[in-house]
Order: C-alpha cells, then structure tokens, then sequence
C-alpha cells in the first residue's frame, strides 16, 4: 500500500540517509544527470534538518521509501538560492522554497507527485507567513546529448499546481554530471505561486 506522510520541523537522521540516497538515484536520471556522493548529500540536506519549519513528505510502499518531497524557508536555504531573490530586492522571509521532490521511476504517474505538492502546500498555509512559494529547476539545452527521445518536461505538471516560470530568476549550483571529470556551474529557473 503506497501512503504519503508529512514529517516537520527537524528531519530525522534515518530520513536524511534515505533522501540522499533517493537524490543520488534519482537525479542520475536527465535533465539532472547529477553523479551525487553521500559525502555531499548528508552536508547539503542538513540544512533541512536544522530548519524548524522545514518540511519532508515521504512516499512509502509498505515500508519502503520510494519517494521524498522538500521544503524550507528560503531565508534558511543556501546563499547561492537566496541571491537572485535578494538581487531582485525580495525580502526573503517571505518566501517558502521547494527543495525537491524525487520518486523512483515504477511509482510515476500514479498521483504521487501531486500529493508532493498538496502536503507542502498545507504546512506552507499553516505556517501562515510567506506570500509566494517557489522553486527552481534546471535548464539543459533542447539539443542535450543526454536527453531522452521520450522525455517530458514538468512545465505543465507545475502549471495545473498554480505555479508560473518566471522572466529572469536564475540561480547557480555546482554538481558534477554523469559524464563531467569535475563539478561544473547549471543554471535553474525559478517558478512561483503566489499565496495571498
């Protein structure tokens, strides 16, 4: 029996090993194309587990992780996410940031993904502070070498969950590629929702 189930606050260990595992399988996958090492994923998600009002929805097929959704305040999030936000003059404390959401390939298309949403979404409005949510996600060239024949973009799956792209908010991360020697700068578009 596939269930969801929301955990707030801080984020326990066993789950923080679970997600990085997730992320590292997961993210292999384009447009991430991500060659992730626990090293780095048990720094990156202690962010989340050090967040009081951070939040991780996990998917559970009996007692199996099969997926994991985040969030966070962005004035918790890393610089690097915070900056076009501060460029842009946003005030921060005002904006709750999805981190990710991950699920293994077999369970797609069965309503996961939308649960994702909806339990953020609950602690976002029982918080009761941020006017927008937001999130980013990567951009890769339509011409990839990497990219599936039969790959489709989220672009409308994010629409029908009340968010738009927007015009010129773009941050920066380094990761390594499956195919990369070193770790290189991407660009990631951020979307948002507007909560008032």
């Amino acid at each position: 029996m596939i269930t969801v189930r929301s955990f707030t606050g801080s984020i326990d260990e066993k789950y923080i090993i679970e997600l990085a595992k997730l992320r590292i399988a997961v993210f292999r996958d384009f447009p991430y194309l991500y060659d992730g090492s626990m090293e780095y994923e048990r720094a990156y998600l202690k962010t989340y587990s050090d967040s009081a009002d951070s939040i991780i929805a996990i998917a559970f097929d009996g007692d199996q992780i099969i997926g994991a959704s985040t969030g966070i305040p962005m004035e918790c999030e890393t610089e690097n996410v915070q900056k076009p936000w501060l460029d842009a003059h946003a005030d921060v404390s005002t904006l709750f940031y999805y981190g990710e959401s991950i699920l293994l390939n077999a369970y797609r298309g069965k309503g996961i993904g939308v649960q994702f949403f909806e339990h953020r979404e609950n602690w976002v409005k029982a918080l009761n502070r941020f006017q927008l949510i937001t999130f980013c996600g990567v951009i890769r060239p339509e011409n990839h070498p990497f990219k599936p024949h039969d790959y489709n973009p989220l672009d409308d799956f994010w629409r029908k969950r009340g968010f738009e792209k927007t015009k010129n908010l773009v941050c920066r991360m380094h990761w390594k590629d499956i195919n990369e020697e070193t770790e290189s700068e991407k660009m990631l578009h951020f979307w948002v929702k507007n909560m008032e």
